[in-house]
């Protein structure tokens, strides 16, 4: 699964490839409410098929039918901005007025749309330079702080993975987990020195390293942009592993189990010399309370966590797993003991052989 982005310019490409004509628009400026963020993208073709988005699907409405009536008509990129009128906002479903400005560019092989995608595969963070007013193109290393911005008739955009998951075990879960981070832009990094559990695991775009997990967190180092997940089940495997992505600036660090298990890690973890500041970082259990049952629904959930500390959103407690569980699980408690009161209360009704088969 690709992100939104990189499914835009790998169509691009294609249709460059094969001799047709096409555009890049790309969201540079909004004022007010806007469907899309600031570097959207979407690709359209000269017959009007597009791929990517720029709003909810009105601006790219008139993009494809101004397309279809015209054509590829510019040789230079050139600036378009909707909304600016209460009538042209109304047409266009901007929101409370809302206006947005595109950056729409002829495609051609100076693009260097190929070469974007050969390093973007190598995980490189990549800054597109484009002239504005002549449409030529310089590729750079980007860094991670680096944002879209125009200045002096130059637009430069970001792309690549920003952020990073490193996920301890290549389980059924993992795969799952590995698929939905991709398409949410993550280098996805998976360790597993089990060899059964390598064996034939594969995801695309995904890399697999088999070293121990703890030695890969100190190579890897992370910091501000990276999360850390342990999925074994396995404390000689999880463990060390995240004592030193607790120690580190990973923003978010977590792993699988119930909350027994959680709480046991947490007691081997103080034999480790974290303090008290470092264990509460750890998420565990893991992921948000959405009743997940399934491995595909468990990623969902620790995605949704995961996403909500990258977006700096405070997750309410009682969506968290153990709170949820607790909550739950409290009036069952109580009804299994109203129930219990009243039996003890009632008259026997059943012979000892009955009684003693309920309790088993």
């Amino acid at each position: 699964m690709d992100s939104i982005d990189l499914e835009v310019l790998k169509a691009a490409d294609a249709w460059i490839d094969a001799g047709q004509s096409c555009e890049l628009i790309t969201v540079i400026q909004t004022w007010g409410s806007s469907p899309r963020p600031v570097g959207a993208t979407m690709a359209i073709r000269g017959d009007g098929r597009v791929v990517g988005s720029v709003s909810g699907g009105c601006i790219e409405d008139d993009l494809i039918d101004r397309m279809r009536r015209e054509g590829v008509v510019r040789s230079v990129p050139e600036l378009v901005t909707y909304g600016i009128s209460a009538e042209e906002a109304h047409r266009f479903g901007l929101p409370c007025g809302g206006t947005i400005q595109l950056a729409v560019e002829p495609l051609t092989g100076k693009s260097r749309i190929r070469e974007l995608l050969q390093r973007l595969a190598r995980h490189e963070l990549v800054q597109r330079e484009l002239d504005l007013e002549t449409g030529d193109v310089q590729l750079d290393d980007a860094e991670v702080t680096a944002a879209l911005r125009v200045d002096c008739g130059v637009l430069t955009t970001v792309h690549g993975p920003r952020w990073r998951l490193l996920v301890i075990g290549a389980g059924q879960l993992s795969q799952f987990l590995a698929r939905i981070a991709t398409g949410l832009d993550y280098h996805v990094i998976v360790c597993d020195p089990r060899e059964e559990y390598r064996d034939g695991w594969q995801v695309d775009g995904v890399e697999v390293v088999q070293t121990m997990p703890d030695d890969l967190v100190l190579e890897l180092r992370p910091d501000s942009r990276t999360a850390v997940v342990a999925l074994t089940h396995d404390p000689k495997l999880d463990d060390l592993a995240l004592m030193e992505a607790l120690k580190s600036d990973a923003f978010y660090v977590g792993a699988i189990g119930s909350r027994a298990n959680n709480a046991r890690r947490r007691e081997r973890l103080k034999e480790f010399d974290l303090d008290d500041a470092q264990l509460v970082r750890l998420h565990g259990p893991i992921g948000l309370y959405i009743g997940s049952k399934t491995p595909a629904e468990i990623a969902i959930s620790i995605l949704a966590e995961l996403t909500a500390v990258r977006n700096g959103v405070a997750v309410p407690k009682a969506m968290e797993v153990a709170v949820a569980k607790q909550a739950i699980e409290a009036p069952e408690a109580s009804e299994m003991s109203e129930t219990s009161v009243k039996q003890n209360n009632d008259p026997p009704s059943c012979t000892r052989k009955e009684s003693m088969s309920w309790q088993l």
